[in-house]
């Protein structure tokens, strides 16, 4: 029986290796833009609970949190929109889909346990979540503001047990704040250079 395999040489193989570490860099390219659009969102709505309940008083200030269904309906506009353009799926990118498709049925989940035991430690929850979510999403693209980012949430998550829900928010806000702002600033620059992987 004949073997129809084509080998290739030396250098074919180096040329294929080349366009799949590019395809894979391609593919990376665009992804801050959702933890600015997340990041952003979490901030202004910690920002303005914290007004609305501790210098306005106003007793509905939970309700600043009815932005997310907005949010994730652009998210997920972006999604649509980003697969009927791709052509390849890498590892990293069914990595990250399952990532943060897992994280952010954990939020959904969250929210209705939350609702029934009491709010008292969920901000804590949510920092340890983003954390999770950005150590690993970093430690895929070797990216170490985001992997730096992530792991500084876990002291922070910490620290926001020691205090009452109203500072909570205010912690909540700094771990957005080093895990998905920064990092999504400096990953968006990192790309526009093209070297990603120069860390």
């Amino acid at each position: 029986m004949e073997n129809t395999e084509k080998e290739f040489s030396p250098e074919e193989s180096l040329r294929i290796i080349s366009a799949m570490i590019e395809t894979t860099k391609n593919s990376i390219r665009d992804k801050s833009h959702y933890f600015l659009l997340w990041g952003w969102a979490v901030l202004l709505a910690c920002i303005a609970q914290f007004y609305l309940r501790n210098i306005a008083h106003y007793h509905a200030h939970y309700l600043v949190w009815w932005i997310t269904p907005f949010v994730l309906m652009i998210h997920i506009f972006w999604i649509v929109r980003e697969r009927k353009k791709e052509k390849v799926k890498t590892f990293i990118d069914e990595a990250s889909n399952y990532l943060w498709t897992a994280l952010g049925l954990s939020f959904f989940v969250l929210s209705f346990i939350n609702t029934r035991a009491g709010w008292e430690y969920s901000y804590s929850s949510y920092m340890m979540l983003y954390g999770i979510g950005t150590y690993v999403s970093g430690s895929l693209i070797k990216f170490k503001p985001l992997i730096w980012g992530g792991l500084l949430c876990f002291p922070i998550t910490i620290l926001s047990t020691l205090l009452g829900a109203d500072y909570q928010i205010l912690l909540l806000a700094l771990a957005i704040l080093v895990s998905y702002l920064i990092p999504g600033y400096l990953l968006r620059a990192k790309f526009r250079k093209g070297n990603l992987h120069a860390e």
